[in-house]
């Protein structure tokens, strides 16, 4: 792992003050090239409590919303390059209960660029009934659009729960099985939906679930997400800075070249910016935009993506760089929002800090 001189000090700072302002317990971060990790770095303890264990390099976060790109977009890519799926297809074809004229011309693609008019969000683990996926896909495919599709780009985890479910379907396998196929082939590191239990000493906990009734260290933080078992597609996967570092370097390979993760040429397509209105999205993924996370500096081929647990990826392959940024930041509280003004600064402070180092 090489090291620029002084080329980080700035965004270390930034997040030695994000760990002393209680904005997270926990984060670890790193930087990297295509070839190469240029920095990797942990903050903190993994929980407020003094005697807490110190975040290490090593430390596994519940990766929250990334699931949504390293597991199921890449998935997609896989589908659609095996002939599984196709994004023009309508999504009727694959979900029989998705019916009525006002959502007919949905296809797949819609579900990855968040344009469908399903809404963002429903909290269906309340319900007790609801513990399954053919629960849950009715419960989804009945809800009425917020909108007609393609005229809004709406974050929507329900629309990546019905691509994970069309995903199994697809395959014939779980999604944490089709996963742990790509993990192996990606990473040698930890990367994985439902942790075992020997990973648990390096666990950053997320928060006390007041409808779990416990401190969650280990399980997934999102309550649809747990009450389908942990693997969804929207959320479940865990994993370490160096683990997300691995596919962030694999991303960028694939950009040059044909790889494990997917063709070069199929890449380009789950790039391409939608057209909807207003939309910053691509397939899966999200695009620089200057309100973004990844801040002001990225170019604008930038890709990447957050996870409400405190975790974020950004890929440049104009600069040739990538930045993950791990943290617990729910430990503060369901309602922290601090740490979401820290994340744009530390992505310009990594930019601002590598240009210094080349001039």
């Amino acid at each position: 792992m090489r090291s620029e001189p002084h080329a980080f000090d700035a965004a270390r700072a930034i997040l030695r003050e994000a760990i002393a302002t209680r904005a997270t317990p926990a984060a670890v971060v790193e930087v990297g090239t295509v070839r190469e990790v240029l920095w990797r770095e942990a903050f903190g303890r993994l929980s407020f409590v003094e005697s807490a264990a110190e975040a290490t390099e090593h430390t596994i976060f519940d990766l929250a919303s990334l699931t949504k790109v390293m597991a199921t977009t890449a998935l997609a890519m896989r589908a659609v390059e095996d002939g599984q799926l196709a994004l023009d297809e309508a999504l009727s074809r694959r979900v029989s209960v998705w019916h009525g004229d006002d959502r007919a011309s949905v296809t797949v693609a819609d579900l990855l660029e968040h344009c469908s008019g399903l809404t963002s969000y429903m909290p269906f683990f309340n319900e007790p009934s609801m513990r399954g996926r053919a629960e849950y896909e009715r419960a989804i495919c009945s809800l009425p659009l917020e909108h007609p599709p393609r005229t809004q780009a709406v974050y929507s985890d329900l629309g990546f729960m019905l691509l994970g479910f069309m995903l199994e379907r697809a395959a014939g396998a779980t999604l944490d099985v089709q996963f742990d196929a790509i993990s192996a082939l990606v990473t040698p590191h930890r990367l994985r939906f439902l942790p075992p239990s020997d990973w648990r000493p390096r666990l950053a906990p997320t928060e006390v679930c007041p409808v779990r009734g416990r401190l969650l260290v280990g399980e997934v933080h999102d309550g649809n997400a747990w009450a389908l078992g942990g693997v969804a597609g929207h959320a479940g996967l865990f994993g370490t800075a160096a683990a997300v570092g691995t596919f962030a370097r694999l991303v960028l390979d694939t950009i040059a070249r044909d790889t494990a993760l997917a063709r070069t040429t199929t890449l380009a397509r789950f790039r391409q910016p939608s057209t909807v209105p207003g939309s910053s999205r691509a397939l899966g993924w999200d695009t620089m935009r200057p309100t973004s996370s990844c801040g002001r500096l990225m170019s604008p081929q930038a890709m990447g993506h957050t996870g409400f647990t405190g975790t974020s990826l950004w890929i440049d392959p104009a600069r040739d760089l990538y930045v993950v940024l791990l943290s617990n930041r729910v430990h503060a509280g369901g309602g922290q929002e601090a740490f979401r003004a820290i994340r744009p600064l530390v992505h310009d402070a990594v930019v601002e800090g590598l240009d210094g180092a080349n001039e």
